[in-house]
């Protein structure tokens, strides 16, 4: 059975930084896309950042580009989301997603997650 973990997840200020972890068991993800998405409340969940195999490749939304850094350790099955310069509108929670993606894409859409983590709540107060 595979179970994603997600953590690091709080409260902070317009302008912090956090820094996610999603360490994943039960699925070997070495060769496979992972990703992070987000869901605001009345919001859908939105696609925020991947990763190719052995960090081969990473891609973001343009809201977040420039400011989140994505990275996996393979040996620890664990995907990190690094959020900097923190906006009220990144306000969400946030969760891992993995996927059966090989090769080059540019972005993941919800239907390509084959497994959600439960997800860690994120809030950036003004």
């Amino acid at each position: 059975q595979v179970q994603l973990v997600e953590s690091g997840g709080g409260l902070v200020q317009s302008g912090g930084s956090l820094r996610l972890s999603c360490a994943v068991s039960g699925r070997t993800f070495s060769p496979y896309h992972m990703g992070w998405f987000r869901q605001a409340p009345g919001k859908e969940r939105e696609f925020v950042a991947g990763i190719g195999a052995s960090g081969g490749s990473t891609y973001y939304a343009s809201s977040v580009k420039g400011r989140f850094t994505i990275s996996r350790d393979d040996a620890k099955n664990t995907v990190f989301l690094v959020m900097n310069s923190l906006k009220p509108e990144d306000t969400a929670v946030y969760y891992c997603a993995t996927t059966s993606i090989v090769g080059w894409v540019t972005s993941i859409s919800a239907r390509e997650v084959n497994d959600w983590g439960q997800g860690t709540q994120v809030t950036v107060s003004s």
